[in-house]
């Protein structure tokens, strides 16, 4: 990344944090900064922030949760919860556009299935993370008498964390075992170079 591109990133996330700090300020105003919905929508604050600032800096999965399993290399568990369900929806619908980069419409080269790899693993840490830092305020909702509220966080939660991290891992599964078919295919072609040689 030139520097010149480098700094334009570094002033979206700035512009990005500032707008949104307004617009938290000015929202805390009118409906109270104890508002259960202001904090749902600090979470999807965090998503934006985080995408935005995805070309200069990408969070991490924790190591421990970072691999792809072999039961979720099957399949099985997620087609149950409906997961390959899910990621049709999201690939078939406008919702495609918020995430759009960890999709591609051709045939992609060795070089673009890292960058596929990586920005889908971007995409899970981010939602990772939002889940992470919202699922105390839903436990807190239950605890102060609030669940109603809390249980539509919980869907909220479902729908736009959970599901969206599952669906990624089934991506960067998927990815990986292409990736691993080209690597097999290039030392092939390799070894035939070296026998016709």
């Amino acid at each position: 990344m030139t520097n010149v591109r480098k700094l334009g990133s570094v002033l979206a996330v700035v512009a990005t944090v500032a707008v949104f700090a307004v617009c938290f300020r000015m929202l805390a105003q009118v409906i109270g900064i104890t508002s259960p919905w202001l904090w749902l929508l600090a979470m999807f604050y965090f998503l934006g922030i985080a995408k935005v600032a995805e070309p200069i800096f990408m969070l991490p999965m924790p190591a421990s949760l970072r691999g792809i399993r072999a039961s979720e290399r099957s399949g099985d568990a997620y087609r149950r919860l409906g997961v390959h369900r899910f990621g049709r929806f999201l690939r078939d619908s406008p919702f495609r556009r918020l995430n759009a980069s960890v999709y591609t419409s051709q045939a992609p080269e060795a070089g673009d299935l890292a960058r596929l790899s990586a920005q889908a693993e971007s995409a899970e840490a981010t939602h990772f993370w939002a889940a992470v830092l919202f699922t105390p305020y839903i436990a807190y909702l239950f605890v102060a008498g609030n669940a109603g509220t809390a249980s539509v966080f919980l869907l909220v939660q479902a729908l736009f964390n959970v599901y969206p991290i599952l669906h990624l891992r089934v991506v960067r599964a998927r990815l990986e075992s292409i990736r691993a078919r080209a690597h097999q295919r290039s030392v092939r072609g390799s070894e035939t170079a070296v026998d016709d040689a």
